[in-house]
């Protein structure tokens, strides 16, 4: 979990649009998407039952409205396949208009093929384009330019893992919503077996290839998130033999699979940037995490406390706040050890606060960024876990927890911790001993 800063858009006055044609029944998903915004960008409200006529027989599925800032509708086409407009008009203003098509599938499956986004002045500015292999899986996003032309620039979905060798060093697995494996910067660092094939695996889809990709927000604009958190991770700990597994958000049963996998393929420390206040999606893990407790060479789990801004004692969220010996959970602070804004802090669930804003990351790209938020915490201090690990071999879990938490201090000023431990004032310049 971590926090996005939304871009800022200039709000202009949008002008009425011309009448649009009606829409032919069942035209090619672009096509329509040209015509379904033309229908639709200029009005207020879409609730209107002529609105139906003009989508080729739509009927409303849902709506929801984001207060005073605009509305998304979902409605399904005479043909089968469904339509979602999304309006962003904070007090009222036009800022942007997405129109999204879902392509239905002969096990009344629903498949996104493509969308277009306007903005206040309903010009179509930009759009991305679905492409799936003959097995259905969603392989590439084509991006698209002004009016939907094609740009020539794409995003791979599913990419097979480049060959390479097994680099050594301490095992870290990374659970989060998988890796851009294709960087150097990652593949380089892939755990392998004596085949040369990278040991991560994809709990989502179920195959081999964990590719960075969490599509629930949105199919078409995915976020991004273990390839930046992974940067860090590799950033200040290079020695990091990198066990990346993407989550299994569709069945979080899985997650028992992913801590037996890790356990089985050497992984003696866990980076868990992730979480939800859903306790029942992690019964499995918790049983898991439980049930090799008692092995010599246990697992330690560095896991966020969240970016919600609250107490987890109080208002929980999952893993953090669960009582597990072996979990070591970290909140983000600023540079003078004071809790940043919007991180979770707990006395009693929260172990430790770690300075992780405006950190330089590498994002899915490769190109550098900066990221802030608990998420980026837990890098840091696995990082420092991995540095300890490689000077002392024989240490289990407990050991290494303990070492860890020696380091922390009161935080500066009146001393006062929001968190159990204290605060890490910089783990990449802590030393192993």
């Amino acid at each position: 979990m971590h926090r996005w800063l939304p871009t800022a858009l200039l709000a202009l006055v949008l002008s009425p649009a011309a009448a649009a044609p009606d829409i032919d029944p069942r035209p090619d998903p672009l096509g329509y998407l040209r015509q379904a915004l033309a229908v639709t960008c200029a009005l207020e409200d879409l609730d209107a039952g002529v609105l139906g006529e003009r989508l080729g027989g739509a009927g409303i599925l849902d709506r929801k409205a984001f207060g005073a800032a605009g509305w998304r509708r979902r409605y399904r086409l005479g043909w089968g396949d469904e339509l979602v407009l999304i309006r962003h008009a904070p007090d009222g203003l036009l800022r942007r208009f997405a129109v999204e098509y879902h392509q239905r599938q002969p096990d009344d499956a629903l498949r996104p093929v493509a969308t277009a986004i306007a903005g206040s002045d309903c010009r179509i500015f930009h759009g991305r384009l679905m492409r799936y292999d003959l097995e259905g899986h969603a392989v590439e996003l084509e991006l698209l330019g002004a009016g939907l032309a094609p740009s020539g620039a794409s995003e791979p979905l599913n990419p097979p893992v480049p060959a390479g060798r097994d680099p050594g060093g301490v095992t870290v697995a990374l659970f989060d919503s998988g890796l851009n494996y294709t960087l150097p910067t990652f593949s380089g660092r892939l755990a392998r077996g004596r085949d040369g094939n990278a040991l991560g695996y994809d709990f989502w889809e179920l195959d081999a290839r964990p590719f960075d990709n969490n599509p629930v927000g949105s199919a078409f604009f995915p976020v991004r998130h273990g390839s930046a958190v992974a940067s860090v991770l590799i950033e200040e700990a290079p020695q990091v033999r990198l066990l990346p597994f993407r989550y299994p958000r569709p069945d979080m049963t899985r997650m028992a699979d992913m801590v037996h996998g890790a356990f089985k393929t050497g992984a003696r420390i866990v980076a868990m940037p992730m979480g939800s206040a859903n306790r029942n999606d992690w019964t499995e893990f918790a049983d898991a995490v439980r049930a090799l407790s008692d092995h010599p060479y246990q697992m330690l789990f560095v896991v966020s406390a969240g970016d919600n801004g609250r107490n987890i004692d109080e208002e929980p969220v999952y893993p953090a706040a669960l009582d597990l010996d072996n979990l070591l959970v970290v909140t983000s602070s600023d540079d003078l050890g004071r809790l940043a804004p919007g991180s979770n802090w707990g006395r009693e669930s929260v172990d430790l606060m770690v300075p992780a804003e405006e950190l330089r990351i590498v994002d899915f790209t490769g190109a550098p960024g900066r990221g802030s938020g608990s998420s980026f915490a837990v890098p840091r201090v696995a990082a420092l876990a991995a540095r300890l690990l490689a000077a002392n071999p024989d240490w289990r879990a407990p050991e290494l927890k303990a070492a860890i938490l020696a380091r922390a201090q009161p935080p500066p000023g009146d001393g006062h911790s929001p968190v159990r431990h204290g605060w890490l004032a910089d783990p990449a310049k802590d030393a192993p001993r």
